[in-house]
């Protein structure tokens, strides 16, 4: 379940990435929050910025049941809106809805968009949908890319 939309490509004309960014989140991001996360040692100015939104249910017993359209029609909306935010800032920014599981979600935008680093954003501890936890200490052991966490919401 990984849907591209074509449409979420933006790019600034005239302006050569400077870093590929992954952004991993659930909820929509602005560019402050991108920029908070990056700190002072990053720049998202030109940045080559490819969002994943995970379809993740609700809870469990949704994931279990298979009960996946409403998961795919939220992934889609803050997918969307991450893109509009950064948009401006970033060189390029695109889209994809992600598998539910968030660590194969990565692993599947990794295979065709090598990042140099991966910022995950996650909702407060008891907002946090089901396979949302532990995302990041296994995405550092995994993947080998610089991974940073923050918290949107909260």
């Amino acid at each position: 379940m990984w849907r591209s939309d074509p449409r979420s490509a933006v790019a600034a004309p005239g302006q050569g990435a400077l870093m590929r960014l992954l952004v991993l989140s659930t909820v929509p991001v602005e560019a402050a929050d991108v920029r908070s996360a990056l700190g002072d040692d990053a720049e998202l100015d030109g940045a080559d910025v490819l969002v994943i939104s995970p379809a993740m249910n609700e809870s469990p017993l949704a994931f279990w049941v298979s009960d996946s359209d409403e998961a795919i029609t939220d992934a889609e909306s803050a997918a969307q809106k991450s893109v509009a935010a950064l948009a401006d800032p970033a060189g390029r920014v695109r889209s994809e809805v992600g598998e539910s599981e968030p660590l194969l979600a990565l692993q599947d935008a990794l295979a065709t968009f090598p990042a140099e680093r991966i910022l995950i954003f996650t909702r407060p501890e008891d907002e946090q949908r089901y396979k949302e936890e532990d995302v990041v200490g296994e995405a550092q052991r995994r993947f080998g890319v610089p991974v940073d966490e923050r918290t949107v919401g909260a």
